[in-house]
C-alpha cells in the first residue's frame, strides 16, 4: 500500500459558515488537496471528537467562528504548519504564540474586501441622491413626492468624495469611483504613496484638509489603537452642511457620542454599517434620526459571496503545497498597519 503523503487537514469555523463557505466543489477541491480529518470539521478544538484528531493535524482552514489559537490550543497539534483562514482578519485567532511557532497563515480578506467596496460603492451613489434619508421621508410624507430630506444639493455631478484608508477595500472603492463622471476623489492615509493614488484618479491629502471638503466621507481604515475614534467632534463639526458620513470598516473609527450630537440637529447625514458598540444600545438616539441610516454590518461577505474566500483560501493552499510564494500571507508585524 502507498503510504499517503498528503497532509492531513481540518476545518474550523461555526457550523453555518462551514454550510455557507463550503459547498460540494470546494469540498471536493479540498479533499484533492490534502487528507480530509475525521470529522472533517468542527467549531471548537475542545471538543471530544477532534481530540483524536488534532495531533496529526498539518493545516487548519479557518473561519469565523473559530477559537483563539493560543499556546494551550496549540501545544495539542504540534505538527501544524499553516492556517488559511476562509475570511478576513486573522486578529480574532492569532496569538504570539501562533508566530513562535512560526506557523504559515494566509488570510481570505481580499476577498471580502470585494463586496464590501461594492456596497459602499452604491451606497455613496445613492447617498448622492440622498436616497436613504429620502426612503425614511416617504414614511413621514405618504401620498407625496415633497420629501423634506430634499434639501441642500443633490446628485453625483461635482461630488467631492473623500476615502480614508487607502487599505484593500479603500483601494477598490477608489477604483470603483472611477466610474462616475465629474466628481473628485480624495484620500486620506499617512501610509499611502502619493504617485500611486494619483495614478488611481485620487488626490492624497492629510485629513484635517481632506474633511472641510467633502461631500461624502467614507471610512475604510484598519481598527487599530491609532484609529479609535479618528472621526471626533472636531472632525465631524469641520465637515460641510449636508455631508454624509458612510462607514462600512470598523465602527471604533467613529466617536458614537460625538456622532449622536452631530446629527442630532440635522446638519450631516451618517449611514452606519458598523457601530461602537455593535449593536448600539436600544437607547441610542441614533435609531430615532430620520438623517441617520443603521444596516446590520452586511457590507461584508454574505451567503454565496463568502465562497470567494473558501476558493481564495484554497488558491492558497495550493500554492503552499507547491511551494509557490503565498499571495496573502500574514506576518505578525503586518497586524501593526492591518486590519
Amino acid at each position: 500500500m502507498v503510504e499517503e503523503t498528503r497532509p492531513k487537514a481540518l476545518l474550523v469555523m461555526d457550523r453555518g459558515t462551514f454550510h455557507d463557505q463550503f459547498d460540494g466543489p470546494r469540498l471536493d477541491r479540498l479533499g484533492q488537496l490534502v487528507q480530509l480529518a475525521e470529522p472533517l470539521w468542527t467549531d471548537s478544538l475542545a471538543d471530544p471528537a477532534v481530540a483524536s484528531v488534532l495531533g496529526g493535524v498539518e493545516i487548519l482552514l479557518t473561519s469565523w467562528g473559530a477559537p483563539r489559537l493560543d499556546a494551550g490550543v496549540l501545544a495539542r497539534m504540534p505538527r501544524l504548519r499553516a492556517v488559511f483562514h476562509c475570511a478576513g482578519t486573522v486578529r480574532p485567532l492569532a496569538s504570539d504564540a501562533l508566530w513562535e511557532r512560526r506557523i504559515v497563515v494566509s488570510t481570505a480578506a481580499d476577498a471580502n474586501a470585494i463586496p464590501v467596496a461594492e456596497f459602499t460603492f452604491a451606497t455613496i451613489i445613492l447617498a448622492g441622491k440622498r436616497a436613504q434619508v429620502l426612503a425614511n421621508d416617504a414614511r413621514e410624507f405618504r401620498g407625496s413626492n415633497a420629501y423634506g430630506g430634499l434639501r441642500g444639493e443633490v446628485g453625483n455631478v461635482g461630488r467631492t468624495i473623500g476615502v480614508v484608508g487607502y487599505s484593500r477595500i479603500g483601494r477598490r472603492v477608489v477604483e470603483l469611483l472611477r466610474h462616475l463622471t465629474d466628481v473628485r476623489v480624495l484620500v486620506a492615509d499617512p501610509y499611502a504613496d502619493p504617485a500611486e493614488v494619483a495614478a488611481a484618479g485620487a488626490t492624497l491629502l492629510p485629513l484635517a484638509e481632506l474633511i472641510p471638503q467633502v461631500d461624502i466621507l467614507s471610512l475604510h481604515a484598519p481598527e487599530l489603537p491609532g484609529t479609535r475614534h479618528m472621526i471626533g467632534a472636531a472632525e465631524l463639526a469641520a465637515l460641510p452642511e449636508n455631508a454624509t458620513l458612510i462607514n462600512t470598516a470598523r465602527g471604533s473609527l467613529v466617536d458614537t457620542a460625538a456622532l449622536e450630537d452631530a446629527c442630532r440637529d440635522g446638519r450631516i447625514t451618517a449611514i452606519l454599517d458598523v457601530t461602537d458598540p455593535e449593536p448600539l444600545p436600544a437607547t441610542s438616539v441614533l435609531y430615532e434620526l430620520p438623517n441617520v441610516v443603521l444596516t446590520p454590518h452586511i457590507a461584508g461577505s454574505l451567503g454565496t459571496e463568502t465562497r470567494r474566500m473558501s476558493t481564495l483560501a484554497l488558491d492558497e493552499l495550493e500554492r503552499y503545497l507547491n511551494n509557490e510564494p503565498l499571495a496573502f500571507q500574514v506576518r505578525a508585524e503586518d497586524l501593526e498597519l492591518i486590519a
